[in-house]
């Protein structure tokens, strides 16, 4: 699909005092749904999810739990009712020759590294696959961690497909965080599913992770929150360097095993930064949805507007962006090492502000659905815009005049919402192809643009 956006031609102001009278809710956080989705697995119990997800990336999440035996049902209000009382008791069989499970993560990079630990709790031959960039990650990290766990795993020299067997067995360990938080997450679950039960609590009376170079701290206490709002034992965070799950200090009351656990996905600071930055560029709008307290390390955009000269102004229940008073807004510096996801609203920010942006952690961008250094430099060079990588350093100059012109996505969701909104500031008409990548996800984010006034035909 080609999403072709008319540059200037919004039906606002560009100005401080321009205000386009509509709200826009914030997506859900795909962060925060996919961790539900894997906390509500391993419970074995009901859990109630609201305010749930439909991106691509959380369809996926549970697609993997309903294989491992979870039901999910809708409700009324349009939760989610999950019950995963059959978790490690049965599942969906799909080859019934080779007695295994199949499941598929789609091109969801948290979900295949959250929940190849939690699927080895089963003494069931597991095959794990998934789609698209996904096939092209590295996953050598579990051919090197999950033997050490008794868990039999091959791979395709470090791709997908994953073949794995356990179960996992409680191990103290020592891992390398540097690549990724969400192994670490995987693990904390996987660990955290096995003491639920006094056996085990008994069993581990002392039990720990160790991480070097742990990237990302924020998804980390995410996962932590989650785990303890489903009542899963939570380990001790000794500085994001050793979590230890200690009998004597664990977070955990075995009288909530038979609760059903409410729970409200987060609004997702990821997408909204998107929105945010609109704010910034084109005129003053309010986004709702997104909590200023949350975890979510892409909250940090709010800094990074402030720096430029944005109007920020954060209340209760929504945030206001608007335009620089000064009529122009100022290169920043910004270090996005622990919040990668913010480099590609940061670009379009930056491309938009007076100076040459500096925006550090640029090696944190090589695995994701594209290599996201390169592909933003490629695409905003198509527009006029300047972008020089100097090792784990990118810098942006603003442009004084943005080129309207084809892009490509690159099937990268977040590369394709950028050049959205350079779109925007484009001197005609720009042409995103495969521009549906935005599915995995954001899908309503065309439509929230419109919304906006934005100005999108489709072919």
């Amino acid at each position: 699909m080609k999403a072709i956006i008319k540059g200037n031609k919004l039906n606002i102001t560009s100005t401080s005092d321009a205000s386009l009278n509509v709200n826009i809710h914030a997506p859900a956080s795909k962060s925060s749904m996919q961790r539900a989705c894997a906390a509500a697995l391993i419970r074995k119990g009901k859990s109630i999810i609201r305010n749930p997800g439909k991106s691509n990336d959380d369809k996926a999440a549970m697609n993997v739990i309903t294989a491992m035996g979870a039901e999910i049902s809708n409700n009324s209000d349009s939760s989610l009712l999950i019950n995963s009382a059959n978790f490690l008791l049965s599942g969906n069989n799909n080859d019934t020759t080779e007695n295994k499970t199949v499941v598929n993560c789609g091109e969801a990079g948290l979900g295949i590294r959250m929940f190849t630990p939690i699927l080895s709790l089963s003494e069931k031959e597991i095959l794990i696959n998934g789609e698209g960039s996904l096939l092209t990650r590295p996953m050598n990290f579990f051919d090197e961690v999950m033997p050490g766990l008794e868990v039999k795993i091959t791979s395709s020299n470090g791709r997908l497909p994953l073949k794995i067997q356990g179960p996992l067995q409680l191990k103290n360990i020592e891992i390398d965080g540097s690549l990724s938080s969400q192994f670490l997450t995987g693990l904390l679950l996987a660990y955290s599913s096995s003491l639920q039960y006094s056996e085990n609590v008994s069993k581990y009376n002392h039990v720990s992770i160790k991480v070097r170079d742990l990237k990302s701290k924020p998804y980390v206490d995410l996962t932590l929150k989650v785990m303890a709002d489903f009542h899963l034992p939570v380990p001790e965070n000794i500085n994001y360097e050793e979590f230890v799950f200690a009998k004597s200090k664990l977070n955990f009351d075995e009288s909530h095993m038979n609760d059903v656990v409410d729970y409200t996905v987060e609004g997702d600071w990821s997408g909204g930064a998107f929105l945010l930055v609109f704010g910034a560029i084109a005129g003053k709008i309010n986004v709702a949805g997104l909590d200023i307290a949350s975890t979510q390390a892409d909250k940090k955009i709010i800094e990074a507007l402030e720096k430029s000269g944005a109007g920020v102004v954060v209340g209760k229940n929504e945030i206001e962006i608007s335009p620089s008073l000064s009529g122009h807004l100022n290169a920043f510096e910004f270090d996005a090492t622990d919040c990668p996801d913010l480099f590609p609203p940061l670009a379009a920010l930056a491309a938009c502000c007076q100076g040459t942006t500096k925006i550090t952690g640029v090696h944190r961008l090589a695995h994701k659905e594209s290599n996201r250094a390169l592909t933003i430099q490629e695409e905003l060079g198509k527009m006029n815009i300047e972008v020089e990588l100097n090792d784990n350093v990118m810098l942006i100059k603003g442009a004084n005049e943005i080129n309207a012109a084809t892009v490509h996505s690159h099937h990268d969701h977040r590369i394709a919402m950028m050049c959205a909104l350079l779109a925007l500031k484009a001197n005609g008409e720009t042409t995103i192809e495969v521009a549906e990548a935005i599915n995995k996800s954001y899908p309503d984010f065309y439509q929230h643009l419109q919304q906006l006034g934005v100005v999108i035909d489709f072919e």
